[in-house]
């Protein structure tokens, strides 16, 4: 997959909700884990609580089979090949390894309008505006909207379709600025891009044997209410999209688009968004920030990190390309920074990704 293209659980279920998981307890006792088709990987060998946000969630949205991932190449070769017979992506012969993919037009951007924060006080997530004034800081939600929002989209979504559960590392695996997340997703498209956006696979499954939590982070493409679905080759249901984020329990939900920065829930979602939440706990520093290193003729290397808005240059300064005779510059992040102080009182950051991310108009 080219890495220039293109949760949910909830440990308080609605009552509709609820029944999904009261019907998969009382049907795990007579086998309904086999009747749910692991096609790959072994639940049993899972932690208590990953192996409970599948059991929940594959309840909630009615896979026809699960598919827990691993990270490797066989893995994403067959990824790519599912995605080429669905039409999804297309080769691009010039370069190896190098895919197009096309979206539905109604799918082809971040929805700012969308995208909420869910707290119990509106003052928790975004400043209260004069009266009169509209507030542009981001959109609150308060919990009975966020568990209304979900029953109305999630109910056997996935029906007829593969789970897949993807464990991620924001940050190299087992770094003590790194951070675990799981999503689940019926996409192929979204396990194969977060094989390139973050460290993924068997190896953060491992990290989550000891007992390391993690963000949870469930996603769906959808099915438009009516039913059908414009672009078989990239299924989503923009009439209904939605992000949730809800901090207190560090989860994030996200229905109806396929697009990278609403789909790859590791980006804006998990690294900036519940990040800096987690962030504000802990005692560092999660920023929409590029991390830059410049080398002068003497050797001499400093680090910058510069916060931008989206769209205003990041990327293009993060790859510059210096023209001063003996200077040198290194990206080390083009968009987010996590940072946090040493115990020398250094400031420290990473570029919790793994690749870059970017379309083509």
């Amino acid at each position: 997959m080219i890495s220039k293209v293109f949760l949910f659980t909830t440990r308080r279920f609605p009552n509709y909700i609820g029944q999904h998981v009261k019907r998969l307890a009382t049907a795990s006792e007579a086998g309904f884990k086999h009747d749910l088709r692991i096609v790959n990987g072994d639940i049993a060998r899972l932690s208590p609580k990953v192996r409970a946000f599948i059991e929940e969630s594959a309840a909630l949205c009615q896979p026809s089979k699960i598919h827990i991932c691993n990270g490797s190449d066989a893995e994403n070769s067959e990824l790519l090949a599912i995605q080429q017979r669905q039409g999804t992506i297309v080769p691009l012969p010039k370069y190896e390894n190098c895919w197009l993919a096309r979206t539905n037009p109604a799918d082809v951007a971040r929805v700012e309008s969308k995208t909420f924060i869910c707290t119990e006080r509106r003052e928790e997530t975004v400043p209260t505006p004069k009266a009169g004034v509209t507030g542009a800081l981001g959109n609150w939600m308060p919990p009975q909207e966020y568990e209304k929002a979900i029953s109305q989209r999630f109910p056997g979504c996935m029906k007829d379709r593969t789970m897949y559960v993807v464990p991620f590392s924001m940050g190299p695996v087992g770094s003590p600025l790194a951070k675990i997340g799981v999503e689940i997703t019926d996409s192929p498209y979204v396990v194969a891009s977060m094989r390139i956006m973050t460290r993924m696979g068997s190896n953060v499954m491992e990290q989550l044997d000891k007992g390391e939590e993690f963000v949870r982070c469930l996603h769906s493409v959808g099915t438009p209410a009516n039913g059908v679905m414009d672009m078989p080759s990239w299924p989503c249901d923009p009439e209904r999209t939605i992000i949730m984020h809800k901090p207190a329990i560090n989860e994030i939900v996200s229905y109806g688009s396929g697009y990278g920065g609403n789909s790859l829930l590791g980006k804006k979602c998990f690294a900036l968004r519940i990040g800096s939440t987690i962030a504000h706990r802990e005692g560092w520093l999660a920023e929409h920030m590029l991390i830059l290193g410049i080398t002068n003729p003497r050797g001499e290397k400093r680090y910058i990190a510069a916060a931008f808005p989206s769209a205003c240059g990041k990327t293009n300064l993060a790859m510059l390309t210096p023209t001063l005779p003996g200077y040198k510059v290194e990206c080390v992040g083009d968009d987010i920074a996590w940072m946090k102080f040493d115990s020398q009182g250094q400031l420290r950051a990473i570029n919790p990704e793994n690749g870059f991310f970017g379309v083509a108009p």
